[in-house]
């Protein structure tokens, strides 16, 4: 701890661990059993608890709470975790809940940004590149996939998950999965696909265009979707990101969300 740099106000727990370079600013009350990472931040009035380990590089700015006890009547007290990566950025009044009586630890990644009064459920696991907007809810043992989007104001209801450059539009809600690659809006309603997002990741315009196929078939109309699925299969070779989807759909045991109930003409061209 002798080359942190702590200011006289912070509050600095006997176990806790500060590696080289980390800063704790003015106010902060750190307390239990936490080891932080060389080069992080804490900006003013963080306040971190319980079991944690956090990374390198993290920046948490006033009024952060990482690792409260869990929302969880049934919580006795038990040594739960938060298990933080690096360089992530915890922006005013973001909350992280340790894990819950009956799970073990929250798990974040790592190059995540977490905006205002977002909120991070106990025994939730989020991936790398999630960005969670201001006012973005989890609720417990929710799984966010890498670079998802979760838009200003969301809710999602305990036990669901996020696919990958997935994206929930703004005021959305889902009580069911949500599958890779697609948009989401409403109450647990797919709109399309994610195109800008694979183009900015980088994916190729035959990628693009095979995701886009197999949403028209999955979710372009009203019916079983286990008929949709062996249709898409039927269609020949299909490429690594529909499979992911394939394989998000077929593990879910919450149900995915619905598709629209038509689908303009962009989302209905073949490429």
């Amino acid at each position: 701890m002798s080359s942190a740099r702590i200011h006289r106000t912070a509050v600095v727990g006997a176990d806790v661990q500060l590696a080289q370079d980390v800063e704790v600013g003015p106010f902060c009350y750190l307390d239990g059993a936490i080891h932080i990472g060389a080069g992080t931040t804490l900006l003013s009035h963080v306040t971190i608890l319980g079991h944690a380990e956090i990374g390198r590089g993290n920046v948490f700015h006033p009024n952060s709470v990482i690792g409260g006890a869990p929302q969880d009547v049934s919580y006795t007290g038990g040594v739960r975790r938060v298990c933080i990566g690096h360089r992530n950025g915890f922006r005013e009044g973001v909350t992280v809940h340790r894990g819950s009586e009956h799970g073990d630890a929250t798990i974040i990644g790592s190059d995540n940004l977490f905006m205002v009064n977002s909120h991070v459920a106990h025994d939730c696991q989020i991936g790398d590149r999630v960005v969670l907007v201001n006012g973005a809810l989890l609720g417990g043992w929710v799984q966010i996939g890498n670079a998802a989007i979760i838009s200003g104001n969301c809710v999602i209801h305990q036990f669901c998950r996020v696919g990958r450059l997935a994206m929930m539009r703004g005021l959305s809600r889902t009580s069911r999965d949500i599958p890779p690659f697609c948009i989401a809006d409403g109450l647990h309603l797919l709109r399309g696909v994610n195109v800008v997002g694979l183009r900015r990741a980088g994916f190729s315009a035959e990628t693009v265009r095979a995701i886009r196929r197999a949403f028209v078939i999955l979710f372009g109309r009203a019916r079983n979707l286990n008929l949709a699925l062996d249709e898409l299969i039927a269609t020949g070779p299909l490429v690594p990101e529909v499979h992911e989807m394939l394989d998000f759909i077929a593990s879910s045991k919450r149900g995915v969300v619905q598709g629209p109930r038509s689908l303009p003409t962009a989302n209905r061209a073949s490429g």
